[in-house]
């Protein structure tokens, strides 16, 4: 061979790193943190393996944690003291996630955002108010209108805790531009919102509902999360969250999806987030314990993944075990 365009002379020890493309950084990273107003004790997530439930209590402690690996920012998921259909819990002024705010953002210097949505909260474990007979009828599921207003109040409940950016996750029509308008008739035009405005209604969920208790008690999120089979639909539901105010652009799933992450990346110039979902973090660890991956180099590789497509920031269950090393 006499080419003299050899790519492997960049690949040599010292060279590879000043030519090296894709940089992941701790402060790249948010680690979720599970709140539980049920107990007073850690509970371990049996499906994800080194996560726990923690008490309120515990809350100040369990992000004292996370800082420590160099991670500045947590997003907080809370499972209430009782559920109700309407999620009321969620935006009530001594909630779980609102007591765990105030906590925080009193005695840590971390960055607290928070999940707005209902279906933790509520009793059948959808995003939102039903539509009438929707128990009976497969063809009904959440009433979109009527969700809003609620969202909007949980959104605004957690500002006052301290909150300093907001995640609507529901998929709600209109969720975003609602958000936006009740935050700032409410003064707080500086929180940010972090839309998860492409989420799919995907299989790679099923720990996260173990670890939230969010699981639906009848049917599923199909006619308000995206399907997985579509792309081009997903520039559409970005786009009217740019419209509408989001701040930061979510993709949900992160890793089945890295086409649609990178899609984002390219048409809108919003800071662009990708979630590394429970399954993904539950199957890597699966694999790992059969002895047929090594967890680090894996799961490195596959926030590095995330970051090449164009994510911004990431959130990731396996912030505080990647980012000591970043």
């Amino acid at each position: 061979m006499h080419s003299t365009d050899r790519p492997r002379r960049l690949r040599r020890d010292g060279v590879r790193s000043l030519v090296s493309e894709t940089e992941l950084r701790a402060t790249d990273l948010v680690a979720p943190v599970f709140v539980d107003a049920t107990t007073d004790e850690r509970v371990p997530i049996e499906s994800m393996p080194g996560h726990e439930r923690v008490p309120v209590d515990d809350a100040v402690a369990r992000v004292e944690e996370v800082l420590e690996t160099g991670v500045e920012a947590i997003i907080l998921f809370g499972i209430p003291e009782s559920k109700d259909a309407e999620g009321s819990r969620a935006w009530a002024e001594n909630g779980v996630v609102q007591r765990a705010t105030r906590a925080i953002t009193a005695e840590t210097d971390a960055t607290v955002i928070t999940d707005v949505c209902l279906c933790e909260y509520t009793d059948h474990g959808h995003c939102g108010v039903l539509e009438p007979d929707a128990r009976e009828d497969p063809t009904l599921t959440v009433d979109n209108d009527a969700t809003l207003d609620l969202l909007a109040r949980t959104a605004v409940s957690q500002a006052e805790a301290g909150a300093d950016m907001v995640a609507p996750s529901s998929m709600t029509d209109g969720m975003v531009g609602a958000i936006r308008t009740a935050l700032d008739d409410a003064g707080f035009e500086d929180v940010a919102i972090m839309s998860y405005a492409a989420k799919y209604e995907s299989a790679f969920y099923g720990p996260f509902r173990d670890a939230a208790d969010g699981a639906p008690a009848f049917g599923d999120r199909r006619h308000y999360q995206m399907d997985p089979a579509n792309g081009r639909e997903a520039l559409r539901e970005v786009r009217l969250d740019v419209e509408q105010g989001a701040d930061v652009l979510m993709v949900k799933p992160g890793l089945p999806y890295l086409d649609v992450v990178s899609a984002v990346r390219r048409e809108f110039d919003r800071p662009v987030a990708a979630y590394n979902v429970s399954g993904e973090y539950a199957m890597l660890h699966a694999a790992a314990e059969k002895g047929w991956l090594d967890l680090d180099a894996v799961a490195t590789e596959s926030l590095l993944a995330l970051k090449r497509a164009g994510a911004d920031m990431i959130v990731t269950y396996f912030a505080e075990d990647v980012a000591p090393n970043c």
